[in-house]
């Protein structure tokens, strides 16, 4: 089974930017799609973007549309979501999770989950 190791998360102020990295082992990120879902406090887990093994990629969260970007480096069998303009309301642990070829907005439709990185938005 794939396992999904998340980096890259901290603290930044409100407008910076963040670079979050999903590392894979155990398999090979060609044949998986890889989610990003985030959840903030006493609130559901959210799903953010989505990448599909062939590379397309979509955006889930309207207010993410134009500040994040999804991408893959099979080579280096890591996904990576770049998140801009950033503001308190993206505060959130996002977490990645792998599920075969194709995306899917539902979260148990997803079976390898990494442990989340913290992103906190604050001045």
């Amino acid at each position: 089974q794939l396992q999904l190791v998340e980096s890259g998360g901290g603290l930044v102020q409100p407008g910076g930017s963040l670079r979050l990295s999903c590392a894979a082992s155990g398999g090979s990120l060609d044949s998986y799609a890889i989610g990003w879902f985030r959840q903030a406090p006493g609130k559901e887990r959210e799903g953010v973007s989505c990448t599909s093994s062939s590379g397309g990629s979509t955006n889930w969260l309207d207010t993410a549309k134009g500040r994040f970007q999804t991408s893959r480096d099979n080579a280096k069998n890591t996904v990576y979501l770049q998140m801009n303009s950033l503001d308190p309301g993206d505060a959130a642990i996002y977490s990645c999770a792998a599920r075969s070829h194709l995306c899917s907005y539902y979260v148990y439709e997803f079976d390898s989950w990494g442990q989340g990185t913290q992103v906190t938005v604050s001045s």
